[in-house]
């Protein structure tokens, strides 16, 4: 047992939110609190959460999760339950470090060896995708997923769902699954138009294919399409969760464990998900930090089925040198191979942090920027 001593936070290229915790007694972990475009309200709430949670003992993790969630009264949403995440993958890395255990044998122990894993292709504007795909094979990967479309009006011209079919049928020739995503970027016209236009073409998945706020929406598109429909990046809590579980309106849910208050609250939604016969595929764009909280969740997840990698994602590629393989000794553990990563079994997260490269670029990061699409009449967007 020790108490925490300090939390420390470290905002990185290209737009990530590291956390580290540190004990009385010289114990650390590693977190990450990304959310992506809102790192300074983030790291606000690590502020008060420091001034908070000092001298507690850090090993009651569930004990500081709960008096977090519980005593805010304004609870969940984006920005504080990332902050929570932070801290609470911080936490379990510390205290199996301490144990000198892999993370996922606290957590009753592994279910797998290897991770199934996919990877991004096509950009925000999705293009190029067959050279996208084939670069994609050649790494490892045997599943990919690109943007299902471009800016779209709410009610647009059907041919402007023609391209997404046209990628998705060029990708799939290729011998890859592939996941197409909607990004809530359709409205209920045009995503009922372009489920059913894709049917034939059996995409692994549609993510987001309306916004997570549109529950009846999702329901309704359910009963319209044998596609899986995939979501969860956009809620926070098993609360956020349960509607589309009783509504029986998914098949894959996709928590984002920087976003969800991290490693106990995603092991509770995967709990919840099994129940209801959903599988959980993790969303994770993010660091190698949330990756490989993700790993150890995989490791010891039974409904588990594959894991989301931000490698050369075009966030990372667009903002110059850093990708996942940065802010880590070992860059050889995101090594793919016949579209699976072996299972993390070092100590804590199973990764050790390059804690100089951290603070070096922490120096001078800037905090990226929200995206945003806007039509030719000058309205709004969904991006």
């Amino acid at each position: 047992m020790g108490k925490i001593k300090t939390i420390e936070y470290f905002r990185v290229l290209p737009r990530w939110l590291f956390v580290k915790i540190t004990d009385e007694h010289g114990n650390y972990g590693w977190g990450e609190a990304t959310l992506e475009g809102h790192s300074q309200a983030v790291e606000g709430c690590l502020d008060a959460m420091t001034q908070r949670f000092v001298g507690y003992e850090a090993d009651n993790i569930e004990l500081l999760w709960q008096t977090a969630h519980r005593h805010s009264f304004y609870r969940g949403g984006p920005v504080l339950m990332s902050a929570l995440a932070g801290v609470d993958i911080a936490l379990w890395d510390l205290l199996s470090r301490r144990l000198k255990l892999p993370l996922h044998i606290l957590l009753g122990g592994a279910v797998r060896h290897k991770i199934k894993v996919y990877s991004w292709i096509g950009g925000d504007r999705p293009r190029d995708v067959e050279a996208a795909a084939k670069e994609r094979y050649a790494q490892g990967f045997r599943a990919v997923k690109m943007n299902a479309t471009e800016d779209v009006d709410w009610l647009d011209s059907p041919s402007a769902l023609e391209t997404s079919v046209e990628r998705c049928r060029i990708v799939k020739a290729l011998g890859m699954d592939v996941g197409l995503d909607f990004h809530g970027r359709l409205h209920k016209p045009m995503a009922k138009q372009l489920a059913r236009a894709l049917e034939p073409h059996r995409p692994l998945f549609i993510e987001e294919p309306l916004l997570s706020e549109h529950s009846e929406g999702i329901k309704q598109l359910s009963g319209l399409t044998t596609i899986p429909i995939a979501l969860g990046e956009r809620l926070y809590s098993r609360w956020d969760v349960k509607r589309f579980l009783h509504d029986t309106s998914i098949d894959v849910l996709q928590p984002d464990i920087s976003h969800c208050g991290g490693i106990s609250e995603i092991r509770r939604i995967a709990s919840m998900a099994e129940a209801y016969d959903v599988a959980i595929a993790p969303h994770c764009p993010l660091g190698p930090i949330a990756l490989a909280a993700c790993v150890q969740i995989a490791m010891c997840t039974p409904n588990f089925t594959i894991q989301e990698m931000g490698l050369t994602i075009h966030y990372n590629t667009e903002l110059g040198e850093f990708d996942i393989t940065n802010y880590i000794k070992d860059k050889r553990v995101w090594d793919v191979r016949e579209g699976y990563v072996e299972g993390l079994t070092g100590v804590g997260l199973g990764i050790e942090v390059d804690e100089e490269e951290v603070r070096k670029v922490a120096r001078t990061a800037n905090a990226w920027t929200p995206k945003g699409f806007v039509g030719p009449d000058g309205s709004i967007r969904e991006w």
